[in-house]
């Protein structure tokens, strides 16, 4: 090995390291998320409680709970689509249950059925089991509602709940004793949590073969100008 060929080498090698480095890293934060998911998705399937009395995302998310109460026949569409479904929404309701007034997230509903009388008010009292959810679905893309057609274009609990006089209390449905085939329970899961972490160890891991591999080519080129 030459002199010419030292300096190289270092530079490749500790290049080689950090990005070798960087998808090891990758891969302890997907050993992280998965605990995490696993930890949400056995709070998803607890038992459901009763409704707190002050719910709070910090300690309540993915809560499951069982409410009885009635369908006020006031709420408003979420505009959401489903593979292989399309576009449709979400209906969210207003449940009046032991003197309050909270949000239920009841399912998807294809657009032909929008227009349909909907059974909630006529329903009586009705038994929901569902998971509280504080949805971040908004940013600075996000449409303002459309007040003509009254159609929402995210999940923006304080804002719905101030548009319909409610708590700021969202349960997602999962199941619930009324029976309405028009609108298809979507229930809270860890689906679209982002878990990206084994493509970006890939990613390091194949940047790090790369690099090698120039490294090896500059150290041969290096090497035939000096024979």
């Amino acid at each position: 090995m030459t002199k010419r060929m030292i300096l190289p080498l270092i530079f490749g090698l500790v290049g080689a390291a950090i990005l070798i480095g960087l998808g090891v890293w990758q891969l302890q934060r997907l050993a992280w998320k998965e605990g995490i998911l696993a930890e949400i998705d056995a709070r998803i399937q607890a038992d459901p409680v009763a409704l707190p009395e002050a719910p709070s995302k910090e300690a309540d998310q993915y809560l499951p709970v069982m409410l009885d109460g009635v369908f006020t026949g006031e709420g408003l569409d979420v505009l959401v689509s489903r593979k292989q479904l399309g576009a449709g929404y979400r209906v969210i309701a207003v449940m009046e249950t032991q003197g309050r007034r909270v949000l239920v997230d009841r399912g998807f509903m294809l657009e032909e059925y929008r227009a349909e009388p909907r059974p909630d008010a006529a329903a009586g009292v009705i038994t929901v089991r569902g998971n509280l959810l504080w949805p971040d679905e908004v940013d600075g893309y996000t449409p303002a509602p459309d007040e003509k057609t009254g159609i929402w274009f995210a999940r923006e609990l304080p804002a719905m709940a101030k548009a319909l006089g409610t708590e700021p209390v969202l349960v997602v449905q999962w199941a619930a004793t009324l029976e309405d085939p028009s609108v298809d329970p979507m229930p809270v899961d860890t689906i679209n949590i982002p878990n990206d972490h084994f493509g970006y160890a890939i990613q390091w891991f194949g940047l790090a073969a790369v690099w090698l591999g120039m490294t090896a080519y500059l150290l041969w080129r290096i090497r035939r100008k000096t024979v």
